[in-house]
């Protein structure tokens, strides 16, 4: 899934300010998160995501998204795979954008069970739950969720194979001129550990990271967002490389000696609606943030 690098301490920049929060419901995210892991290992290609697709658009559509899809042939080690994301829009009048993402599918691992309830799961849960408190808030700008196919690698990770929809859409916003317009991409991964610490990501955008970090000691949360960081290869990578202001929001530290990453025990009792609550309350403060 992604090639964690050497973990480094950073010192952090805070700013002071408080924001109220939305309703956002860690026990809403953690359920819609059980009904996809419920659909069983969700490559992509397969029957399951191609049941769980339905699942997000209809989520989208529910509560007022403007739903569109990018569809594309994916040239992979197992050959050609149709992969796609799945796009929600809400419209706003500045003429820019603020982007949540994540990827909903799962490892296809040969033998093994992989149900991805914190990889793949986590962040499909948690994005449709977002999906129904963002419509609330006040907005100047248009307000994308994106839910990528194709984040995984099939066998082992290169430049080439993982990250497969982000770096298309990255490829395409690029071409069509949404890119530009971008103020500000979160990327969520892995967010449903019991055992919560987010990593402090090198690579991403350190405007981004302060916000974020400012924003979690003024909701009560900063404990779950230690000052270490590590930097990770995922889906923000892509619109990193191009230029966007872009983060990763993961905890990469799965399970005692992160043992529980890439295997059967990737459950959903490993979960906990605390721990969606956390990222959501955070990120909502960041959004209203972002929005004054």
């Amino acid at each position: 899934m992604h090639r964690h690098q050497t973990l480094a301490a950073l010192s952090v920049v805070l700013f002071a300010g408080s924001c109220l929060a939305a309703d956002f419901s860690g026990q809403g995210a953690l359920d819609a998160t059980r009904k996809a892991v419920a659909l069983g290992p969700r490559p992509p290609g397969s029957a399951a995501i191609a049941r769980l697709q339905a699942m997000i658009r209809a989520g989208l559509s529910a509560h007022g998204w403007a739903v569109s899809e990018d569809v594309f042939v994916a040239r992979t080690p197992v050959g050609q795979v149709t992969m796609r994301n799945i796009v929600g829009k809400l419209a706003g009048s500045s003429g820019r954008s603020v982007v949540f993402s994540g990827h909903y599918d799962t490892k296809a691992i040969p033998g093994v069970n992989f149900v991805g309830a914190n990889d793949g799961g986590s962040s499909t849960g948690w994005l449709l739950e977002m999906a129904r408190v963002l419509p609330s808030l006040p907005r100047k700008d248009d307000v994308y969720l994106v839910f990528f196919d194709g984040e995984e690698a099939f066998g082992d990770w290169s430049d080439t194979n993982g990250i497969y929809g982000s770096r298309h859409l990255a490829a395409k916003w690029n071409r069509d001129g949404t890119l530009p317009r971008i103020k500000a991409l979160f990327n969520v991964d892995m967010i449903g550990d019991k055992d919560l610490k987010i990593v402090d990501e090198m690579n991403s955008s350190t405007s981004l990271r302060r916000l974020v970090r400012a924003a979690a000691n003024d909701t009560g949360y900063g404990k779950y967002f230690p000052e270490y960081g590590g930097a990770i290869e995922d889906d923000h990578m892509p619109f990193v490389r191009l230029g966007v202001n872009a983060m990763d929001l993961i905890d990469f530290d799965y399970g005692p000696g992160h043992a529980w990453w890439h295997t059967a025990q990737d459950t959903m009792d490993k979960l906990s609606a605390h721990s969606f609550q956390v990222v959501g309350d955070v990120m909502v403060a960041v959004f209203q943030r972002l929005e004054k």
